[in-house]
């Protein structure tokens, strides 16, 4: 067995900045003990991975759904996937210390969202329902959003034409963590429905969700078999795992070497696959891959080999409740 080990993989810069804030929250505001997260809240888990949730929970973290589950006054975290205004409106009623840990990429769209809104326009938003992203993108501007995820819903659309019989504005905006040729074929759709259609001067899908896609889609040809480490909440872990299936290889989802199966490793004809191509989702831990490929050499005898098809150097700054300038904050640098 050889393996090709995609690179870029694994953590985006929204997500360094994530979890680097979260790990400071509990040094600074924990007791510094074995559950020294104790008391700190995070609002949905601070990113879509359960290894990563797993071990801020075993410090004593509390993730929440609802900000009323956090006692008045406590300290919460607003996850990399952003939240709505009714969401902070929430938190200062019961007087709670936020900390937003918003990827910049989530709060440009939240951004746009507001101004085509308050400029007249109607948005389309593509993008999954019930996605922890797009609820809050919603929540910026919910009677002037509509949420397609495919070209048969764009069918279905129906804009009032203004008094005057032109076409009202309308605008789209797109989930960060769609496939590219996924929100594509609905783009396309829309612009034949509305040649009208407005849409941002900088692309709203995220550069490592992009990056990840291309790398897969590439290596793709080269391989017999996917292993995409994520989970199985994490919708740019998903589209990876459904491109490599696109291009003519099985694909399997996994959240860690525990969860490999035997059965994966042989061909239809029975025969060892030859060559595995690993990479893993932008909330994935790179020490979840290593104790994949670690597996692999044990049990398989796998070689490696890492192919890096794009240098990425993007960093996003802690959020403002935790920088420098802050009295009393620890400076830390992010991690590569």
């Amino acid at each position: 067995m050889h393996i090709l080990l995609a690179n870029p993989r694994g953590f985006c810069a929204g997500v360094n900045m994530a979890v680097d804030a979260l790990d400071l929250a509990v040094e600074r505001f924990g007791d510094g003990g074995p559950n020294a997260g104790a008391g700190i809240y995070v609002y949905h888990e601070i990113v879509h991975n359960k290894a990563v949730v797993e071990r801020f929970t075993d410090v004593g973290v509390t993730f929440v759904e609802e900000v009323e589950d956090v006692p008045e006054g406590s300290v919460l975290m607003y996850s990399a996937h952003g939240v709505s205004p009714a969401i902070r409106d929430a938190a200062k009623a019961r007087r709670l210390f936020t900390i937003d840990a918003t990827c910049p990429l989530v709060t440009k769209v939240h951004i746009e969202a507001i101004r085509y809104a308050k400029e007249g326009y109607h948005i389309v938003l593509i993008g999954h329902e019930g996605h922890d992203e797009v609820i809050g993108t919603m929540g910026e501007a919910p009677e002037s959003i509509t949420l397609v995820d495919s070209p048969g819903e764009v069918d279905k659309l129906d804009f009032a034409l203004r008094p005057d019989g032109t076409p009202a504005p309308l605008a789209v905006l797109t989930q960060t963590t769609l496939s590219v040729d996924e929100a594509g074929r609905v783009m396309d759709r829309l612009r034949e429905r509305f040649p009208h259609l407005e849409t941002p001067r900088k692309e709203d899908i995220c550069y490592a969700t992009t990056n990840r896609q291309e790398a897969v889609r590439l290596l793709a040809e080269r391989s017999d078999l996917l292993l995409v480490l994520g989970s199985r909440n994490s919708s740019n872990s998903l589209r990876l795992v459904e491109i490599g299936k696109e291009c003519g290889i099985p694909g399997y989802l996994l959240d860690g070497p525990e969860e490999l199966r035997d059965e994966w490793f042989l061909a239809e004809d029975g025969t060892p696959v030859g060559t595995v191509l690993v990479t893993a989702g932008a909330s994935a831990p790179e020490r979840v891959v290593s104790g994949v490929i670690e597996r692999l050499r044990e049990q398989y005898g796998a070689t490696v080999s890492e192919e890096t098809l794009r240098t990425e150097h993007v960093r996003f700054p802690l959020p403002k409740e935790l920088r420098p300038e802050v009295p009393g904050k620890t400076v830390v640098t992010l991690k590569a």
